[in-house]
């Protein structure tokens, strides 16, 4: 993420004879990454508001890259409600060494990175504050040995607070997919998570609808449980594609259930491989 000093664009820079000395030059905030991390795409998985199934989303975009060959790790970057190590039945701690951390390895070769591979008890509450959550984002990036790395999915707490600010200011983020659920809200939310975005420069792949219905086990009718959905107008008026409706599934939540997310499959996300 770079900020502009005074009134020139970034794009002002390019053949200027006094970019070099330039007090206006723009400003570049992103971390280095450890030096064992060779990562060739982030994304980032974010959400306006909480209670929308965003770590479901992410732990299925990753399933998905697993399931197409790739490399992948998730940085649970939701320091404060962490849920990625549980889904997948990680109880044990990270170690490291003197070059760095190294990520916990769940049972289909994802790398996750969590505060709860830290704390003493994952059931210890974390009470910092927003700047210390922060620096510990920002650690997961600059001391994780995350190894080669296709994807890194990045799950972000929601809203537009310090966390999300400093992933997109501090990490070489690629692409945004942003979560959202069939609410008469909807279209307020989304914009609110596109816009943060846009601000920060980041392109935003897609939109995914979750809870977007409830197939009937007997007759195989859509229930719209939650109501009629507005994804598909919220996703026009910006410009960007929906990648994906996911429907409330048993299995899907069985498999959260009994810790053993590396099993799962998303038939639901399946166009998302193309757009990220």
């Amino acid at each position: 993420m770079e900020e502009q000093q005074n009134g020139c664009k970034p794009s002002d820079c390019a053949g200027c004879a006094h970019a070099d000395t330039c007090g206006g030059k723009p400003v570049d905030f992103r971390k280095p990454a450890n030096q064992h991390s060779h990562i060739n795409k982030v994304i980032a998985v974010i959400s306006g508001k909480g209670g929308v199934g965003k770590s479901m989303v992410t732990a299925s975009l990753a399933r998905i890259m697993r399931e197409q060959g790739f490399s992948v790790g998730i940085l649970d970057a939701d320091i404060t409600g962490p849920s990625i190590p549980k889904m997948y039945g990680i109880h044990k701690k990270a170690v490291g060494n003197e070059e760095g951390i190294m990520p916990c390895e769940a049972q289909d070769g994802t790398k996750i990175m969590s505060v709860n591979l830290l704390l003493e008890n994952e059931s210890d509450p974390v009470i910092w504050r927003g700047p210390v959550i922060a620096n510990v984002v920002t650690q997961f990036w600059t001391d994780v040995m995350w190894g080669e790395l296709d994807y890194l999915f990045v799950d972000m707490p929601p809203g537009t607070g310090d966390v999300p600010l400093t992933v997109f200011q501090s990490l070489p983020v690629d692409g945004a997919v942003i979560v959202t659920s069939p609410q008469d809200l909807v279209q307020m939310i989304v914009k609110k998570a596109y816009g943060m975005a846009r601000q920060m420069d980041i392109p935003v792949l897609g939109l995914v609808e979750n809870y977007s219905y409830l197939l009937c086990p007997d007759c195989g009718r859509k229930i719209s449980v939650f109501g009629v959905s507005h994804i598909d107008e919220a996703a026009q008026e910006l410009g960007i594609p929906v990648i994906g409706k996911m429907p409330i599934d048993p299995e899907l939540a069985e498999a959260v259930e009994n810790e053993r997310f590396f099993e799962a499959g998303n038939k639901y996300l399946a166009d998302a491989v193309n757009k990220i």
